[in-house]
């Protein structure tokens, strides 16, 4: 068992060839800590499904290891998957089962003992306790997807994976996933999470990973990539529309509105020196007045892009 200092998810050394050859994870490291909410983002065939997969003993690696609450997923396998809950990507249920039915079942899957007052207590917070006796063919694809959830709270695990948790559901439902997830962070369960939606990761994430081609490019405090990384923007809104931007101010590169009222001038909040003092000098200099200012920060998806984009996405093989 690990102490409370060790990270309860350590990942070493994690390769994964499949037989035909395609290389799906190449040398991954990651440790995450207790109670952490930890974003994975990637295009498609990137390798987060398959991360995911092998953690939860889906799949097996080639090389590697992985340890859960100490214990390692090959060796300790039934302890391991009793410690996880996983939220799969597609809503695989039985129709014709109750609600009430299928996460009893569930929970019997791990070995643990009944315990209707958990259940009550899950189905409760995923507003599916009106539904408890309902048919899973009447849910709607929101609701099951909140079943899904309560599925892999069923048996309590310590950590959770939510592979595209919000996938296909509408803006309503993801901002309710969004609270449940908060909530489960407060009660200490360690969640993973996969997404397309990157203000998903920026809304609820501690710590954002990047998968591109099969590596962990990067791993980061979310706040901190957002600073590092981000590029921000100096808004000027100009006393007089300009028709064109003078010679004299080509070395900052700006970007003037198609009005003309605004200059927007792009700079590195890491440079030694930002520009903006060399800026306002020249634009005085050339006699452009403005009448205010304003400063944006680069998004979490604009650092994403820029990250991804430089580096060849994996062709084919199982995401």
């Amino acid at each position: 068992m690990t102490n409370s200092e060790d990270p309860i998810l350590s990942i070493q050394n994690l390769h994964k060839t499949y037989s035909d050859g395609f290389e799906a994870l190449k040398d991954i490291n990651l440790d995450i800590s207790k109670g952490e909410i930890i974003a994975l983002l990637g295009p498609n065939g990137a390798g987060k499904t398959t991360l995911i997969s092998i953690i939860c003993g889906i799949v097996r690696p080639t090389s590697g290891k992985v340890t859960v609450c100490g214990y390692d997923i090959i060796r300790d396998f039934r302890k391991t998957r009793s410690i996880i809950g996983l939220v799969p990507q597609e809503l695989t249920t039985d129709s014709f089962e109750t609600v009430w039915s299928t996460i009893t079942f569930s929970r019997g899957l791990y070995g643990k003992p009944p315990n209707t007052q958990h259940i009550e207590k899950v189905l409760r917070e995923l507003s599916l306790w009106d539904r408890k006796d309902s048919m899973i063919m009447t849910l709607s694809g929101g609701m099951k997807r909140r079943l899904m959830i309560a599925k892999a709270l069923s048996h309590e695990p310590e950590v959770l994976f939510l592979d595209e948790p919000t996938a296909g559901v509408d803006v309503s439902l993801r901002q309710d996933m969004w609270e449940i997830v908060s909530e489960l962070k407060q009660s200490g369960v360690t969640i993973i999470l996969t997404t397309h939606y990157i203000d998903e990761a920026e809304e609820i994430a501690d710590r954002v990973g990047i998968i591109n081609d099969g590596e962990l490019i990067l791993v980061e405090e979310k706040h901190t990539l957002m600073r590092k990384l981000g590029k921000k923007q100096l808004i000027l809104e100009l006393s007089q529309p300009l028709a064109l931007i003078p010679g004299s101010l080509a070395s900052f590169e700006l970007e003037l509105s198609a009005d003309g009222n605004q200059l927007v001038y792009t700079f590195d909040t890491q440079a030694e020196r930002t520009g903006i003092t060399s800026l306002l000098d020249d634009l005085k200099e050339s006699g452009i007045a403005f009448r205010d200012l304003d400063t944006t920060q680069s998004t979490l998806e604009e650092i994403f892009v820029n990250l991804v984009s430089d580096a060849p996405v994996g062709q084919g093989g199982p995401q």
